[in-house]
């Protein structure tokens, strides 16, 4: 077998700074993580909460594996429907105040099953630009009519709408929080235009779940505009620390979707420890004992450190901030001093982000505590200084703010 075509691009990718490995990696109590074999403090991680690490979900895992084992055997409208499913539905809905749940064994297979059965074949969807590759997926696998607005902005979904075709009753999708910018969708104005123009609303929480409103429901409830969503995706896999996913809406969406959505009829059901275990976090969110006001700490914590450092954020509440660099190279080099001083801060490069925007994407967890963010802080400074980052987008900064081309607001002028 001839190799050239792999060994040239791969070539070809390390000169532009765009490689890409897998590293083996353990998650560790208190927001750390022992990656590569070296113990760091995990600033890449989604497990915004700590929890799983958490007792209560360790517990409930091990006891449901002893008494149901450890597979479910089959699809779920097949024989893998275990009863366990019928009660976390129940919580799902119950935590965001909806009819219906319905469990899907990921955030992708959510997404991907929403979108193929809401969406008939040449269907007007109007998408943010940065939505989620599972988002993106599903639009192609269902032959959609897309329409991608600008990232953020209302009045251009609203025009763009205005614009298409009545044939068909639209459909608007939207991440709540964007996964690589840490940003909020204006869900309150995308809420009014779906009103005015009798769409479907589909809303990823995924990275707003266990994060944002005061019950840690998302942004849908921070902008107290839920009732209002169609559709909404969350994840038990990231703030409630745990795996698989769930959308809720009415109790005849929902049914839609049990009969519609092939990732969720094609794929095996999730095994009875994932589901304990999502039983046990959502638990915490209802009762209201999940870390959420901590999370909310750390984040202001981190954030004002990095600004007085001159580092470049983005103004979020979310636990996602990208410090933005980039050029390619220069943000890997800053990855890797990071990681030589405990700090697993993983560098974000294009295809993922646009060209000219690789960044530093960091993610804040209720488990970190304050000495080791302290010290992340001064990590930040020492390996920012010696790549004379810093110094870089001191000189940048110039009293003004600037637009990137994902619609974000910086200080300073836009990346080379």
């Amino acid at each position: 077998m001839n190799d050239s075509f792999f060994l040239d691009t791969v070539a070809l990718l390390k000169a532009k700074g765009l490689y890409r490995e897998i590293h083996p990696a353990s998650q560790l109590p208190s927001g750390r993580i022992e990656f590569d074999g070296k113990n760091c403090l995990n600033l890449s991680g989604n497990d915004y909460l700590g929890l799983s690490q958490h007792p209560a979900l360790k517990e409930a895992a091990r006891l449901a594996a002893s008494r149901f084992g450890v597979g479910a055997g089959a699809s779920r409208l097949i024989t893998g429907n275990h009863r366990l499913y019928e009660t976390l539905e129940e919580k799902a809905a119950r935590f965001k105040g909806k009819e219906a749940a319905l469990i899907f064994s990921s955030g992708y297979t959510a997404n991907l099953g929403v979108l193929t059965a809401l969406v008939e074949a040449g269907s007007p969807v109007f998408s943010d630009e940065l939505n989620h590759a599972s988002i993106i997926d599903g639009l192609k696998t269902a032959r959609a009519q897309v329409y991608i607005y600008r990232h953020g902005d209302h009045r251009h979904l609203e025009q763009l709408i205005g614009e298409s075709s009545r044939e068909k009753r639209p459909v608007i999708v939207t991440d709540s929080v964007f996964s690589m910018d840490g940003d909020v969708a204006p869900l309150r104005e995308i809420v009014e235009i779906k009103k005015r123009y009798g769409a479907f609303l589909v809303v990823d929480e995924a990275h707003a779940t266990g994060v944002l409103g005061k019950g840690g429901r998302g942004a849908g409830e921070e902008l107290q505009v839920e009732d209002s969503i169609d559709f909404s995706v969350g994840t038990f896999s990231k703030a409630l620390g745990s795996y698989g996913a769930f959308v809720t809406g009415s109790r005849a969406a929902i049914d839609f979707l049990i009969n519609r959505a092939r990732s969720l009829i094609y794929t095996t059901a999730l095994p009875p420890t994932v589901l304990a275990a999502n039983q046990a976090a959502l638990d915490m969110l209802i009762e209201g004992t999940a870390p959420i006001r901590k999370l909310q700490q750390n984040i202001k914590f981190v954030r004002d450190g990095l600004c007085s450092l001159g580092y470049r954020i983005p103004d979020t509440s979310s636990a996602i901030i990208p410090l933005m660099i980039g050029d390619n190279l220069k943000t890997t080099a800053l990855s890797e001093a990071l990681f030589e001083e405990g700090i697993l801060a993983k560098a974000i490069r294009p295809p993922t982000v646009p060209e000219g925007s690789a960044r530093i994407r960091i993610t804040i967890s209720a488990a970190h505590g304050r000495k080791d963010l302290k010290e992340a802080l001064a990590a930040f400074v020492k390996c920012g200084r010696r790549l004379e980052i810093i110094s870089d987008l001191h000189h940048q900064v110039s009293g003004k703010e600037r637009r990137s081309e994902n619609g974000n607001r910086y200080p300073g002028k836009a990346d080379n």
